[in-house]
């Protein structure tokens, strides 16, 4: 019976478990081949080095987050639920978490790449279009937001906060309405 053939795509889905189960400090060519049922070989023949490997997990996990973070409750509004929604994936998926955003895999380096980066745009236009604001302002408050949601996400991920939904929502929608009455006083 002739042997399966391991493509690109299943290595990376496999070394994506592997990160998201086990940690992405745990993806090799030895864990991702196990996990695939298969010697190291085939995982070496599609990536030569370990490091290629994790930068294709990296943009299918990236990818995974947008998917997660636009899952829109409408009586939350966008906003919320993006902030929600981004909590969520670190109390959910924390090793995935970890690697998106404390492992320094990230291409963007600075704050100013991050909210010009394409994975950024559909989360930025469906926040403009509930707030009814300028692109420009749109980003401010969610650069706000999204400081403010990463420290609740990173401390919980980090499993040194319990997560009370009710109260992280009442934070979260704060911040939001002073971030908003802010962005449009500035532009007064």
């Amino acid at each position: 019976m002739p042997k399966a053939k391991i493509s690109r795509e299943m290595v990376v889905d496999a070394a994506f478990e592997v990160a998201r189960l086990m940690g992405a400090e745990n993806v090799n060519a030895r864990t991702v081949s196990e996990k695939l049922g298969c010697s190291t070989q085939p995982v070496m023949y599609h990536f030569s080095k370990i490091e290629e490997m994790k930068r294709a997990v990296y943009e299918k996990a990236d990818a995974f987050h947008t998917e997660y973070l636009m899952n829109i409750d409408p009586q939350k509004g966008v906003m919320l639920s993006i902030g929600l929604n981004y909590i969520r994936f670190a109390i959910r998926e924390p090793n995935l978490f970890r690697f998106l955003f404390q492992s320094g895999f990230a291409v963007e380096n600075s704050l100013l790449d991050m909210i010009n980066s394409e994975e950024l745009k559909p989360v930025l236009q469906a926040m403009q279009g509930a707030m009814e604001m300028t692109m420009e302002q749109t980003k401010e408050v969610f650069l706000t937001i999204a400081m403010f949601a990463h420290g609740y996400a990173s401390i919980i991920a980090n499993n040194s906060l319990e997560y009370d939904e009710k109260t992280v929502a009442a934070d979260l929608e704060r911040a939001y309405r002073g971030a908003v009455l802010a962005a449009k006083e500035e532009t007064k």
